[in-house]
C-alpha cells in the first residue's frame, strides 16, 4: 500500500473521531471548579445548552456523563458537564476517600447557581438542567428554590431518594451531640468505607430535611420537567411508581430499558427522550 494511501486513511479516520470536549473552569468560594463543554456542530453558547450534574462523589468525566454528552451532541444539543467541588479545590476525579468529608448535599445548589451565573456571563441562551442520581435530587432542589429565569427546563435521570433508614440511623448516631466541624470515623459514608467525616456532613446527607425524596419536590417546580427512570434500577426501584402517581401538568415521565447508569443503548434511548422533550 502506498504511503500516500496510508496517510489518506489516517486523515480520514482522524476526521471521523469526535472532537474533544473543551475543558472549562471558574472560581467560587476560593476553589477552582471544573467542567467539560461539548458544543454541537455549528452551535454557540448563545444557542443554549444543557448543564449536567453527576451522581454521588463522581465527576464530569465519568462514563454516563461522557455518553450523554456525546449522544446529545449527535442530536444537536450542546452541554456543559460540571464537577462539584465537594470542598476540594480543583477536583476532577472521583472523591478521594482518604480526604475527610466536610461537604453537604445542599452545597450543590449554590455551585449550580454559580455555573448558571457563569454561563450568563458567557452570553448563554436558554439553559436546561440535567442531573443523574444524587445529582438529580440536587438539580430538583435548585429548581424548587428560586431558579434563574435563564433555566427553562429540568431533566432528572434516576434521581436519588431518601437515604436507607438503617444506614442513616447508624451514621446519625455517630454525629449525635457533636458540633458540625467534629470529625468521626464512619464504617461507610456515601461511597467511602472506613473514612473520616464531619458531623455536619453526616447530618447534611442523612438527616432528612424533607427534600431527599425527589418526587416530593416536583410539585414545587414551575418549569417543565422530564423524569427518566431505568427498568432495572436497584438504587431507586420505586421511582416509576412514585412519579406515575403524580398529576402535574409540567411533568413528563419515561421508563428506559437498562440499569441505574444508562449504559450503551440506554444512553441512546435516554438521549432520544431528552431530544423530544427539549423540542417541545
Amino acid at each position: 500500500m502506498r504511503i500516500q494511501t496510508i496517510a489518506a486513511i489516517l486523515i480520514s479516520a482522524a476526521a471521523a473521531l469526535p472532537v474533544a470536549a473543551e475543558p472549562v473552569s471558574r472560581e467560587q468560594g476560593g476553589r477552582t471548579l471544573h467542567g467539560s463543554l461539548e458544543l454541537a456542530d455549528g452551535a454557540s453558547l448563545s444557542d443554549g445548552l444543557i448543564l449536567m450534574l453527576h451522581g454521588t462523589m463522581a465527576h464530569h468525566g465519568m462514563e454516563i456523563m461522557q455518553a450523554f454528552q456525546q449522544a446529545l451532541k449527535e442530536r444537536g444539543h450542546s452541554s456543559l458537564a460540571v464537577t462539584l467541588s465537594l470542598g476540594i479545590d480543583g477536583r476532577q476525579a472521583f472523591y478521594d476517600c482518604k480526604v475527610p468529608s466536610r461537604h453537604r448535599q445542599v452545597d450543590a445548589v449554590e455551585e449550580l447557581a454559580g455555573w448558571v451565573d457563569w454561563l450568563k456571563d458567557q452570553q448563554v441562551g436558554q439553559v436546561s438542567l440535567l442531573g443523574h442520581s444524587r445529582g438529580g435530587n440536587q438539580v430538583a432542589r435548585y429548581l424548587a428554590s428560586q431558579p434563574d429565569p435563564t433555566v427553562k427546563k429540568g431533566i432528572l435521570v434516576a434521581p436519588a431518594g431518601v437515604p436507607k433508614p438503617e444506614e442513616a440511623a447508624s451514621l446519625l448516631a455517630l454525629a449525635e451531640g457533636k458540633p458540625d466541624d467534629a470529625l468521626v470515623t464512619a464504617p461507610r459514608f456515601l461511597m467511602c468505607d472506613d473514612t473520616q467525616v464531619s458531623a455536619g456532613s453526616i447530618r447534611g446527607y442523612y438527616q432528612d430535611d424533607g427534600k431527599f425524596d425527589t418526587p416530593d419536590l416536583l410539585a414545587d417546580i414551575d418549569v417543565p420537567v422530564l423524569v427518566l427512570a431505568a427498568s432495572d434500577d436497584n438504587v431507586v426501584p420505586d421511582l416509576p411508581e412514585k412519579v406515575e402517581a403524580l398529576e402535574l401538568e409540567n411533568l413528563q415521565f419515561q421508563l428506559i430499558e437498562g440499569d441505574h447508569f444508562f449504559r450503551d443503548f440506554a444512553a441512546e434511548d435516554a438521549a432520544d427522550a431528552i431530544d423530544a422533550f427539549l423540542a417541545q
